[in-house]
């Protein structure tokens, strides 16, 4: 039996409040690296390390939570990482080395792989095709929140209290969460073993390899997989960008990307209208095209002010693209939907950990302008190589409803 309208909702709300501490976490490091390097007398690349840390177990750590996700129910395993996260959130609190401070990098996203891809997985179990990406998008406001919430955050309070205080605050956040996600997993039974039918009982490396065996799963996963290495790759070093060039202070340059949230939430309250008047072919070239531009104006703009209109194009463009190739990651599995979303998932954050990587060895080379021109060539060629595969998809066959 499915959850009544207003059970389903809360339960949705509930997991959004989660995909925020999970975004939040993930970008809450992106504004201190200058600090970090101080503190620890380390290199750019050194520091980058705590953001690709916790990419790198993210993605590798998919592999575990979607079968597990499949056979346990997902809901509450949802609870159980969120918690978990506490952990490694406590742990960055008394580092008292870099490497400590990675490690506990790693801890916190190899518990938090089981957050957004999980939920975006139960979401899938509940909701029908043609009204899921509607669904998501409700879902995804507080993954938007995070991100911009996390560079706000890390920035404030490395400012002020030390950065400390910011892993602090997510040590909080994921306590409170992580218990409320698991009062709603006991009060609401129909959450607790959403299965997907008998391709869940398969061995891990079974339920892998019949997705990666579907064409157009592999499409996808590569998609996302270079979507996440150029769009957060490049993201990753804006506040820092804005710093060192324009003399923000770090809270400035991390409350700037808050524009990224307002494209964000654009895209949200008129995802509906969105999706009915360009279709996710539209969808997907549209958002290549404007975060290729945003990437543009932030090369050739001389002054921070510019950093508004592209970060907000960014945000609009990013949640275009990304919004569609979540919808479609739900449906190219259905039988094992969580194993399929967590190697979404899995692609995707291992591209930005790639990305970070690739992009402070550039820039090690160059200056932000030049990573910035790279990212603008590259994102519209993703959204024009997606939209036409995307095409040919449609037309061969509909997507398939559940």
């Amino acid at each position: 039996m499915k959850p009544s309208d207003l059970q389903h909702r809360r339960a949705v709300t509930l997991l959004s409040f989660a995909a925020f501490a999970s975004a939040a976490s993930a970008r809450l490091c992106d504004p201190m690296l200058p600090d970090l390097a101080r503190t620890f007398l380390a290199s750019p690349g050194e520091t980058a390390q705590v953001i690709s840390s916790f990419s790198v177990a993210y993605g590798v750590l998919q592999v575990f939570f979607g079968p597990l996700g499949d056979r346990l129910g997902k809901y509450r395993l949802i609870a159980w990482t969120t918690l978990a996260c506490t952990l490694g959130s406590l742990g960055a609190v008394l580092a008292s080395s870099l490497h400590w401070l990675i490690l506990s990098r790693l801890l916190t996203g190899a518990s938090a792989a089981g957050i957004i891809p999980l939920s975006m997985a139960w979401i899938g179990d509940t909701i029908s095709y043609e009204h899921r990406q509607a669904t998501l998008a409700r879902f995804l406001a507080g993954q938007i929140v995070g991100v911009i919430g996390g560079q706000f955050i890390g920035g404030l309070f490395t400012d002020t209290l030390g950065f400390r205080w910011a892993f602090g605050f997510m040590a909080l956040t994921y306590l409170v969460v992580g218990l409320w996600v698991l009062m709603e997993s006991r009060s609401n039974e129909s959450t607790r073993h959403v299965r997907t039918g008998p391709a869940g009982k398969a061995g891990v490396l079974a339920q892998g390899i019949s997705v990666v065996s579907i064409p157009w799963a592999r499409v996808i996963l590569l998609t996302v997989f270079v979507e996440g290495l150029v769009v957060f790759g490049t993201l990753a070093f804006v506040p820092s960008y804005l710093h060192h060039r324009f003399g923000l202070s770090l809270t400035m340059a991390g409350a700037l990307m808050a524009t990224f949230g307002v494209g964000g939430f654009s895209y949200i309250l008129f995802a509906r209208q969105f999706v009915s008047n360009f279709g996710e072919v539209g969808l997907a070239k549209m958002g290549g095209m404007l975060i290729g531009g945003a990437w543009l104006i932030l090369a050739l703009g001389d002054s921070w002010g510019w950093a508004i209109p592209a970060c907000t194009l960014v945000g609009l463009g990013y949640y275009m693209l990304h919004n569609t190739l979540q919808t479609n990651a739900t449906q190219m599995a259905p039988m094992v939907r969580g194993t399929a979303v967590s190697l979404f998932a899995s692609a995707f954050f291992l591209g930005q950990s790639l990305g970070v990587v690739l992009a402070s060895m550039l820039l090690a080379h160059t200056g932000e302008e030049v990573l910035f021109s790279v990212a603008a060539l590259a994102l519209p060629a993703i959204g024009l190589a997606f939209s036409r595969a995307l095409k040919v998809h449609h037309q061969l066959a509909k997507p398939a409803t559940s």
